[in-house]
């Protein structure tokens, strides 16, 4: 794949130094495999561990284009919080794009089978451990990151940047979506309100997308592992120095203020 090893290099770089790019580093894939070979490249360039995963919606033309309606990028180490009640201070890229999202997560019971490429739903509750409250910080260096489409997207970390995981959803395995209100405030005004029973297919289809993509990959989840399941409430932009609240059915909300991202330290 064409100047893919460059172009992963110079989003680790960025990345690794808290940098913006203002100009998208390289030609931009023009394939799904293009995308994730790029995204893969840069996994192994980055010295974290992965905790997780994040999946996302594919909007407009593009899933008829693909044959896809939705993309995946990792979560790290270093990026991954537990709620404790106290505001979490979240780096964001301040000369690059940032925005927080209510997600349904999946924390992971069991190791996924490294040779199952396609699971049924029946399959997919097997191996969830939990569904809990959770927020996406999607954030990249890029500021035109979601303008050129999902390749583009995939292609670093698929815009993430963060994982906060909140309380287990009481009876989850209800999986009664449509009661499951999902509210995202920032700075005081709420700024959107929604149930997962709007994600095509639900959380737990989402489960299942991400574990025949990075099994196809060759990186099986493994227990423990959390899956953002995508954006409830919608994608909302925010900027270093806004504070944003999630919670779900009135619940104690999940607050975070984001900050500058400073440079990376190594915890491999």
């Amino acid at each position: 794949m064409k100047n893919s090893d460059t172009r992963a290099e110079r989003f680790v770089s960025a990345r690794s130094a808290g940098l913006g790019l203002q100009t998208y580093p390289g030609e931009m894939p023009h394939s799904l495999d293009e995308a994730y070979g790029i995204q893969d490249a840069a996994i192994e360039l980055w010295e974290d561990t992965l905790t997780g995963w994040k999946v996302g919606g594919i909007n407009g033309d593009w899933p008829q284009k693909l044959g896809v309606r939705r993309l995946a990028g990792p979560v790290f180490k270093r990026a991954t919080y537990s709620d404790s009640g106290t505001q979490l201070a979240m780096p964001v890229f301040a000369d690059g794009f940032a925005a927080v999202e209510g997600e349904v997560t999946a924390v992971l019971a069991k190791d996924a089978p490294a040779d199952k490429m396609n699971y049924t739903i029946e399959e997919i509750l097997e191996l969830i451990g939990a569904l809990h409250i959770g927020v996406e910080v999607a954030s990249s260096p890029f500021p035109g990151i979601n303008e050129h489409g999902p390749l583009v997207t995939i292609s670093d970390f698929g815009n993430n940047y963060g994982l906060v995981l909140g309380a287990e959803i009481p009876s989850w395995r209800d999986l009664t979506y449509d009661q499951w209100t999902f509210s995202t405030a920032i700075n005081g005004r709420e700024v959107g309100r929604a149930t997962p029973a709007g994600i095509p297919g639900g959380p737990v289809d989402s489960v299942r997308f991400l574990l025949e993509n990075v099994a196809r990959r060759g990186r099986p989840a493994k227990a423990g592992m959390m899956i953002l399941t995508s954006a409830v409430t919608g994608v909302h932009r925010v900027f270093a120095g806004d504070e944003a609240m999630v919670s779900m059915n009135g619940s104690t909300p999940i607050r975070c203020r984001f900050i500058p991202a400073r440079p990376a330290e190594v915890s491999k």
